[in-house]
């Protein structure tokens, strides 16, 4: 039998540039940080030609009034029906009328068709928010800055400065994102800032395509 060898080439982890997540903000590996916020969406098809050029005025002046790079992202994915159907199936049991069973059940085969036949899109508007400091690019020692946050290897002085300095720049990308959830809300658009969990998942949801997404972030009402 053939020894199998061992993998020695490059891990997934390689690719994906993000060194950790900390309280929501997500530190690179060059030690810069970044936000993301997630933005609700407007439908400019349903203004009238009056109120579209206003809107687009006021997304031209707010992006001229940003001093810092921001990124716009949209993620597009089919839209998982499956919870839904569910949910229908559920109230087809709790039901006592045949006949709403009855309309029940053609209505779960009518929405089945319907999502087979056209491509139902979910789209998700993030905007990511950075900041570049000095804080974490200095050499590596150790297991880096990770260690430090978990207790490792680290001398105690080091774990404070180093919690000094992420802290001294969170202070500064709070400013920034102060800034654009501000500059949003003057015409309309809302938006959140993501939580560990919700930047992990997005992630996830990011590198894993072909799977349903899981705990997609919401924009609260």
């Amino acid at each position: 039998m053939a020894d199998i060898k061992k993998y020695t080439g490059p891990r997934t982890q390689d690719f994906i540039p993000v060194k950790e997540i900390r309280d929501g903000i997500i530190v690179l590996e060059d030690g810069s940080l970044r936000a993301v916020l997630l933005a609700s969406a407007i439908n400019i098809a349903l203004k009238s030609p009056d109120e579209q050029q206003a809107m687009i005025m006021q997304f031209q002046g707010f992006l001229n009034s940003v001093e810092f790079p921001i990124q716009i992202s949209v993620q597009s994915r089919r839209y998982d029906i499956k919870p839904y159907i569910l949910t229908l199936e559920r109230r087809i049991e709790q039901q006592e009328e045949e006949l709403l069973r009855l309309q029940t059940r053609e209505y779960i085969e009518f929405i089945k068709w319907f999502t087979d036949s056209v491509n139902i899109m979910s789209k998700k508007f993030y905007v990511v928010v950075p900041y570049t400091g000095s804080a974490f690019t200095g050499k590596k020692s150790g297991g880096g800055l990770l260690d430090a946050f978990l207790g490792g290897g680290k001398k105690k002085g080091n774990f404070r400065e180093e919690s000094a300095k992420f802290e001294e720049q969170r202070s500064q990308l709070e400013q920034r994102i102060a800034i654009i959830k501000s500059g949003l809300g003057q015409f309309g658009v809302r938006s959140e800032q993501l939580n560990t969990e919700q930047a992990i998942e997005v992630f996830y949801n990011m590198f894993n395509p072909g799977e349903s997404h899981r705990n997609i972030p919401q924009i609260q009402q």
